[in-house]
Parts: structure tokens; sequence; C-alpha cells
């Protein structure tokens, strides 16, 4: 089954078994480890939670994959926009 969406002139694609929701309001998100490690993602457009770790889309096309194990998840939202979405 195929799900393609269309967001900021990136075409998003999931032919996968995961649901994905729109997280396009948020400007970034930042997932901390236990050793200090920070990964950001810039502009993240979808997101899909499983049992093993989060999914992310972003706004240049790339596709992430954090597994679970992070201390500390944070963003920041475009303004107006809704704090949390999912």
């Amino acid at each position: 089954m195929s799900d393609e969406k269309i967001t900021r002139g990136i075409e998003f694609k999931n032919e996968s078994k995961y649901s994905f929701v729109n997280i396009s309001s948020e400007l970034y998100r930042e997932y901390r480890f236990s050793g200090g490690e920070i990964v950001r993602i810039d502009e993240p457009l979808y997101l899909s939670v499983s049992k093993n770790g989060h999914r992310v889309f972003d706004s240049s096309g790339k596709s992430h994959y954090i597994p679970l194990g992070w201390i500390q998840l944070s963003w920041e939202v475009r303004k107006g926009k809704p704090n949390f979405v999912a």
C-alpha cells in the first residue's frame, strides 16, 4: 500500500507497514543520548513511532531512523503552530 504526500515540493512515498503523521509544524527536533550526543533534524515533515525507534522524513528529502535509547527529545515549532501534534 503506497502513501504519497507532497510537502514543500518534496515527495514523500511510504510503502512500509508504518503509519506517518505530519509534524511539519516543527522547525527542528533534537534527540539527546546518554553519552551527550545530539542528533538534530531540521525541518522534519513526517514521523512514525515504533517500538524500536522513530522514522523521520525531512524537507530536504532525507529519511532518518533514530533507534530507541535517547534520554531526551526536544523541538521548536513554527510561530502560531501547535506545540504537540502526535
